[in-house]
């Protein structure tokens, strides 16, 4: 199946958690492969996905011949003259890393003139999304940042959903009225909530009630085991079966977008 999903919230919500498990569900209920992008500035879903440490990954905004190769122009200049529509299908396979289904590709960041620089590496990076979102017959989830900066208005049409992470603190409430303005200003049509570190009931009617007119796509609880994970060093929930049994119901509402 084709299912196109982005990941935005506020930082420290959990969202590449929630990524990260999501892009995990998604490859074992479907058996398809999922491509899970990294496109925060702070690259940390390979940690979550379990991909040790000592097979680093190396981000798309960094492979200098590469980019020159395909554009026509050496990364970190501006301006002059190079393709705006390089070739790129093969990058998905070529550079990421995979495990249980799930391979990983990192974006990087732009480090020359700022995130909407004319330069060959953001042409690399927007013609390699828009391939991914329009041309690739694959699951593709995508951890961004909150500006969700790498979807532009030519991809994000086509994006199934955009997946607000929130949890109950005003702060993360705030910002998801923001992200969700941002979506819109773009195109995309679905827009949604995933409440995460809830504690019950309480905090679940409090994401509802300050978040009127949002789609709420469920609900994941406090969980003890991230917490544990991450003290020591691996991913959370080795065997899926032992996640939250909330899990399951969010992954079926997502793949029931494209029935």
């Amino acid at each position: 199946m084709s299912l196109k999903i982005a990941i935005g919230g506020k930082g420290g919500v959990g969202k590449t958690t929630v990524t990260a498990l999501l892009a995990r569900s998604l490859a074992a209920d479907t058996r398809n492969t999922v491509i899970a992008i990294d496109a925060d500035p702070v690259a940390n879903l390979a940690a979550g996905l379990g991909i040790p440490e000592d097979q680093p990954i190396r981000p798309v905004s960094e492979l200098s011949e590469l980019i020159a190769e395909r554009t026509g122009a050496k990364p970190g200049t501006m301006g002059g003259f190079f393709t705006l529509n390089p070739k790129v299908d093969d990058i998905p396979d070529r550079f990421s890393l995979e495990r249980d289904g799930v391979k990983l590709l990192v974006m990087g960041t732009v480090q020359t003139g700022g995130s909407g620089c004319i330069c060959p590496e953001s042409t690399i990076l927007k013609a390699l999304m828009t391939h991914l979102v329009l041309y690739r017959d694959d699951i593709v989830i995508m951890d961004m940042e909150a500006g969700i900066e790498h979807l532009g208005r030519a991809t994000s049409s086509s994006v199934d959903a955009l997946v607000i992470v929130v949890n109950p603190g005003a702060r993360s409430r705030a910002a998801a009225e923001k992200i969700r303005k941002l979506g819109r200003d773009i195109g995309i049509k679905k827009i949604i909530v995933l409440g995460n570190r809830v504690n019950g009931p309480e905090d679940e009617e409090l994401i509802r009630q300050s978040l009127p007119g949002f789609e709420i796509l469920g609900f994941l609880p406090e969980d003890q085991e991230i917490v544990t994970a991450d003290r020591e060093g691996r991913r959370p929930h080795e065997d899926l079966k032992t996640a939250p049994s909330e899990l399951s119901t969010i992954v079926d509402k997502l793949i029931a977008l494209k029935r």
